[in-house]
């Protein structure tokens, strides 16, 4: 690339290539928004700046030029030593990481609440897993932090492991103490994979430190969730440790990564989503300070308007769930009222117009980005206290905690068993062939290959009780569940 062009961005060389060139390539829009007419989809999607890779734009397989110069700026920007542009979302990114660093058969010890992504990882690469359960938190049923006597114990117990698998922050905005359990991981040479597709935001303006900063070897981050870029961008941080085990560092090199990156991830990928990483970079770059401070001022100003909530909560900094720091995600527990998560989330939508993230069976989870304003989120405010005017306290039945069934089978072997449909009544004892779990998050209630136990049902049975859809393998989950054949 010229030397004079480096200032130049990918979007405008997508403008200007579409002043200039005729394509003679894909796709087949060829550039031609009038097409579809006058204000129609093409037109309304940019399609004029939407191109397959051709000369002077790089390749994101093999980058060497603009693509190239985007991933150093991120690795600067979050301080990693390498960076990836991730067009697939963080599942593409989590994927790659687990079939990179795992060997075939190898052991890996992963935080039971990971999202499915990570288990489809675990499935591809026949690993054997020892699952870390978070304690779950008696109000609201929230899972709590990974913590690192538990990370330290199974590294004792299963010296062979390959790789240590956490989720921070979670949904909900739990955050680990990710630095601890690194400094323990590599002291026993295993290198630590980091889904922190919630937290592409931490490091910057008053947010927790940072998945990257703290140590981990991989992290990846979806930019789509928390700050300004568009659905499906994402990225892959990755670092060099030096007190890695020999197989497990030869695993992580450069190479590696990028080899089992271009198995997952698209050879077709989206330059407008590209473009947006590189947007989003560049206003951080240059506009973080004052987008961060108007964030936080935001959030301040709604933290200030719903503290007089008297039967709705939202839940505040407390030890063992949310971290220090500024608090993007704001939980809403309807725990001790009259109202149910789903209950909540349809009166938002109803009454106020308002699409909150998700809910779960005793809160409601509003998603918060540089995007929110002090007046949106005032807004919300609003609704929440006119909300609570109408709602009566309840004293809440015990929570009944996700159980942990056994292992069986390895994920991959149940996924190849044969099996049948089981009435769920008649399910108890059974092997599960299929991996349940609510969406989102996404984190499986049972895992295809575990034991399904009386336990595990009554917990189905409260979560549909409650409003919220299971799924499965097949759909939502009825009155039957896969089950391997016996």
């Amino acid at each position: 690339m010229a030397k004079e062009d480096r200032c130049v961005t990918l979007i405008q060389r997508l403008q200007q290539y579409n002043r200039t060139m005729l394509p003679l390539h894909m796709p087949g829009h060829k550039r031609n928004t009038a097409l579809s007419g006058k204000g129609g989809y093409l037109e309304m999607l940019c399609a004029d700046c939407d191109i397959t890779e051709i000369a002077g734009f790089d390749n994101l397989a093999e980058s060497c030029g603009i693509l190239e110069e985007i991933k150093e700026r991120a690795a600067r920007l979050w301080k990693s030593d390498r960076t990836e542009l991730l067009v697939n979302g963080s599942t593409v990114g989590i994927l790659a990481s687990i079939h990179a660093a795992v060997p075939k058969g190898g052991t890996v010890i992963a935080a039971r609440n990971c999202h499915k992504s990570v288990y489809n990882g675990l499935s591809l690469v026949q690993a054997k897993t020892v699952y870390l359960m978070p304690e779950t938190d008696a109000e609201t049923g929230i899972c709590g932090r990974i913590t690192s006597e538990q990370v330290s114990e199974a590294l004792t117990l299963h010296p062979e492991a390959s790789l240590v698998i956490l989720t921070s922050p979670t949904y909900e905005g739990v955050v680990s103490d990710i630095e601890t359990i690194c400094a323990i991981s590599h002291a026993a040479g295993v290198p630590v994979l980091v889904d922190s597709a919630h937290g592409a935001h931490y490091g910057f303006g008053a947010f927790p430190k940072g998945a990257v900063a703290c140590g981990a070897d991989l992290v990846v981050q979806s930019l789509h969730k928390t700050l300004p870029s568009l659905t499906q961008t994402a990225l892959l941080h990755y670092r060099h440790c030096g007190l890695l085990s020999e197989g497990c560092a030869k695993r992580l090199e450069q190479a590696r990564i990028s080899s089992a990156l271009n198995l997952f991830q698209t050879s077709s990928p989206s330059y407008l989503l590209l473009a947006s990483i590189e947007g989003c970079i560049d206003l951080l770059e240059h506009e973080g300070r004052r987008i961060f401070s108007e964030w936080e001022e935001a959030l301040s100003c709604f933290w200030a308007e719903t503290k007089e909530l008297k039967h709705l909560k939202v839940l505040a900094l407390r030890d063992n769930m949310i971290p220090e720091g500024m608090n993007d995600k704001l939980v809403v527990s309807v725990a001790n009222c009259n109202l149910t998560g789903p209950q909540l989330m349809d009166r938002l939508r109803r009454e106020y117009r308002m699409e909150p993230e998700m809910c779960a069976e005793r809160y409601c989870i509003a998603m918060t980005g540089p995007g929110d304003t002090k007046e949106s989120l005032q807004r919300f405010a609003k609704a929440l206290c006119e909300i609570d005017a109408t709602l009566e306290n309840k004293t809440p039945k015990s929570y009944l905690p996700l159980p942990v069934p056994k292992v069986v089978l390895p994920i991959s072997e149940a996924s190849e068993c044969e099996w049948e449909n089981c009435y769920l009544s008649n399910a108890v004892g059974r092997v599960s062939a299929e991996t349940v779990f609510a969406y989102p998050p996404g984190i499986p209630l049972l895992v295809m290959g575990e034991r399904i136990t009386k336990e595990v049902l009554e917990f189905f049975s409260q979560k549909e009780a409650a409003g919220l859809v299971l799924h499965g393998c097949n759909g939502e989950i009825g009155r039957t569940l896969r089950v391997r054949r016996e």
